[in-house]
Protein backbone atom coordinates (compact mmCIF):
# COMPACT_ATOMS: atom_id res chain seq x y z
CA UNK A 1 0.00 0.00 0.00
CA UNK A 2 2.85 2.41 0.63
CA UNK A 3 3.94 2.28 -3.02
CA UNK A 4 0.79 3.96 -4.44
CA UNK A 5 0.80 6.53 -1.62
CA UNK A 6 4.49 7.23 -2.18
CA UNK A 7 3.77 7.62 -5.89
CA UNK A 8 1.00 10.14 -5.16
CA UNK A 9 3.24 12.08 -2.76
CA UNK A 10 5.94 12.12 -5.45
CA UNK A 11 3.49 13.43 -8.04
CA UNK A 12 2.48 16.25 -5.70
CA UNK A 13 6.12 17.08 -4.94
CA UNK A 14 6.82 17.28 -8.68
CA UNK A 15 3.74 19.45 -9.32
CA UNK A 16 4.85 21.89 -6.58
CA UNK A 17 8.56 21.81 -7.53
CA UNK A 18 9.74 25.38 -8.21
CA UNK A 19 11.92 24.04 -11.03
CA UNK A 20 9.87 22.13 -13.57
CA UNK A 21 6.62 21.87 -11.65
CA UNK A 22 3.21 23.15 -12.66
CA UNK A 23 2.81 26.94 -12.29
CA UNK A 24 -0.86 26.59 -11.29
CA UNK A 25 -0.11 24.01 -8.57
CA UNK A 26 2.85 26.07 -7.35
CA UNK A 27 0.67 29.16 -6.96
CA UNK A 28 -1.92 27.46 -4.75
CA UNK A 29 -2.33 28.17 -1.04
CA UNK A 30 -4.48 26.60 1.65
CA UNK A 31 -7.13 29.23 0.95
CA UNK A 32 -7.18 28.75 -2.82
CA UNK A 33 -7.38 24.95 -2.53
CA UNK A 34 -10.27 24.99 -0.02
CA UNK A 35 -13.06 25.37 -2.63
CA UNK A 36 -11.73 22.34 -4.51
CA UNK A 37 -11.56 20.32 -1.29
CA UNK A 38 -15.17 21.16 -0.46
CA UNK A 39 -16.29 20.40 -4.02
CA UNK A 40 -14.58 17.00 -3.93
CA UNK A 41 -16.24 16.14 -0.61
CA UNK A 42 -19.64 16.92 -2.13
CA UNK A 43 -18.80 14.81 -5.18
CA UNK A 44 -17.95 11.88 -2.87
CA UNK A 45 -21.34 12.30 -1.18
CA UNK A 46 -23.07 12.49 -4.55
CA UNK A 47 -21.43 9.27 -5.79
CA UNK A 48 -22.53 7.52 -2.59
CA UNK A 49 -26.10 8.80 -2.90
CA UNK A 50 -26.23 7.55 -6.49
CA UNK A 51 -24.71 4.19 -5.52
CA UNK A 52 -22.03 4.63 -8.21
CA UNK A 53 -19.02 2.77 -6.82
CA UNK A 54 -16.89 3.38 -9.92
CA UNK A 55 -17.43 7.12 -9.57
CA UNK A 56 -16.93 6.86 -5.80
CA UNK A 57 -13.47 5.37 -6.34
CA UNK A 58 -12.53 8.31 -8.58
CA UNK A 59 -14.01 10.91 -6.24
CA UNK A 60 -12.29 9.41 -3.19
CA UNK A 61 -9.04 9.67 -5.13
CA UNK A 62 -9.77 13.32 -5.88
CA UNK A 63 -10.49 13.97 -2.20
CA UNK A 64 -7.30 12.16 -1.17
CA UNK A 65 -5.40 14.35 -3.62
CA UNK A 66 -6.78 17.40 -1.81
CA UNK A 67 -5.49 16.05 1.51
CA UNK A 68 -2.08 15.46 -0.07
CA UNK A 69 -2.17 18.98 -1.55
CA UNK A 70 -2.85 20.62 1.81
CA UNK A 71 -0.23 18.46 3.52
CA UNK A 72 2.36 19.40 0.90
CA UNK A 73 1.67 23.11 1.37
CA UNK A 74 2.04 22.62 5.15
CA UNK A 75 5.28 20.69 4.65
CA UNK A 76 6.69 23.47 2.50
CA UNK A 77 5.79 25.92 5.28
CA UNK A 78 7.67 23.74 7.78
CA UNK A 79 4.54 22.86 9.73
CA UNK A 80 3.75 19.17 9.13
CA UNK A 81 3.87 16.51 6.41
CA UNK A 82 1.44 13.92 5.06
CA UNK A 83 3.02 11.31 7.35
CA UNK A 84 2.07 13.47 10.35
CA UNK A 85 -1.53 13.64 9.10
CA UNK A 86 -1.64 9.84 8.85
CA UNK A 87 -0.07 9.36 12.28
CA UNK A 88 -2.51 11.84 13.83
CA UNK A 89 -5.58 10.09 12.40
CA UNK A 90 -4.24 6.67 13.43
CA UNK A 91 -3.72 7.90 17.00
CA UNK A 92 -7.18 9.49 17.04
CA UNK A 93 -8.96 6.36 15.80
CA UNK A 94 -7.15 4.17 18.34
CA UNK A 95 -8.00 6.64 21.12
CA UNK A 96 -11.66 6.80 20.05
CA UNK A 97 -12.05 3.02 19.83
CA UNK A 98 -11.01 1.79 23.28
CA UNK A 99 -13.41 -1.14 22.86
CA UNK A 100 -11.19 -2.38 20.01
CA UNK A 101 -7.68 -1.23 21.00
CA UNK A 102 -7.96 -1.26 24.83
CA UNK A 103 -9.98 -2.97 27.53
CA UNK A 104 -13.16 -0.89 27.28
CA UNK A 105 -16.46 -2.58 26.51
CA UNK A 106 -19.89 -1.20 25.71
CA UNK A 107 -23.25 -2.89 26.23
CA UNK A 108 -24.72 -1.68 22.92
CA UNK A 109 -24.31 0.76 20.05
CA UNK A 110 -25.92 3.60 22.00
CA UNK A 111 -23.39 3.20 24.82
CA UNK A 112 -20.60 3.05 22.25
CA UNK A 113 -21.84 6.29 20.66
CA UNK A 114 -21.96 7.93 24.10
CA UNK A 115 -18.39 6.78 24.75
CA UNK A 116 -17.28 8.19 21.39
CA UNK A 117 -18.88 11.55 22.17
CA UNK A 118 -17.34 11.61 25.66
CA UNK A 119 -13.89 11.01 24.18
CA UNK A 120 -14.44 13.74 21.58
CA UNK A 121 -15.63 16.13 24.30
CA UNK A 122 -12.51 15.43 26.37
CA UNK A 123 -10.33 16.05 23.29
CA UNK A 124 -12.13 19.35 22.63
CA UNK A 125 -11.77 20.42 26.26
CA UNK A 126 -8.04 19.67 26.15
CA UNK A 127 -7.62 21.75 22.97
CA UNK A 128 -9.87 24.69 23.80
CA UNK A 129 -10.14 27.20 26.59
CA UNK A 130 -13.55 28.35 25.32
CA UNK A 131 -17.04 26.97 25.53
CA UNK A 132 -18.43 23.72 24.18
CA UNK A 133 -19.76 25.43 21.03
CA UNK A 134 -16.66 27.48 20.23
CA UNK A 135 -15.01 24.96 17.92
CA UNK A 136 -18.00 24.35 15.65
CA UNK A 137 -16.64 25.65 12.33
CA UNK A 138 -18.39 28.82 11.17
CA UNK A 139 -17.69 27.79 7.57
CA UNK A 140 -20.05 24.80 7.69
CA UNK A 141 -23.17 25.09 5.56
CA UNK A 142 -25.87 26.79 7.66
CA UNK A 143 -28.06 23.72 8.13
CA UNK A 144 -25.13 21.43 8.98
CA UNK A 145 -23.81 24.01 11.45
CA UNK A 146 -27.24 24.38 13.07
CA UNK A 147 -27.54 20.61 13.50
CA UNK A 148 -24.04 20.36 14.97
CA UNK A 149 -24.65 23.29 17.35
CA UNK A 150 -27.98 21.81 18.46
CA UNK A 151 -26.49 18.36 19.11
CA UNK A 152 -23.53 19.83 20.95
CA UNK A 153 -25.74 22.09 23.08
CA UNK A 154 -28.04 19.18 23.85
CA UNK A 155 -25.17 17.27 25.44
CA UNK A 156 -24.33 20.06 27.88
Amino acid sequence: MTEPIDRLLGIMAKLRDPEGGCPWDQAQTFATVVPYTIEEAYEVADAIERGDLTDLKDELGDLLFQVVFHARIAEEAGSFAFRDVVEAICDKMIRRHPHVFADESYENLAAQAEGWEAIKAAERAAKSSGGVLDDVPPGLPALARAVKLTKRAGRV
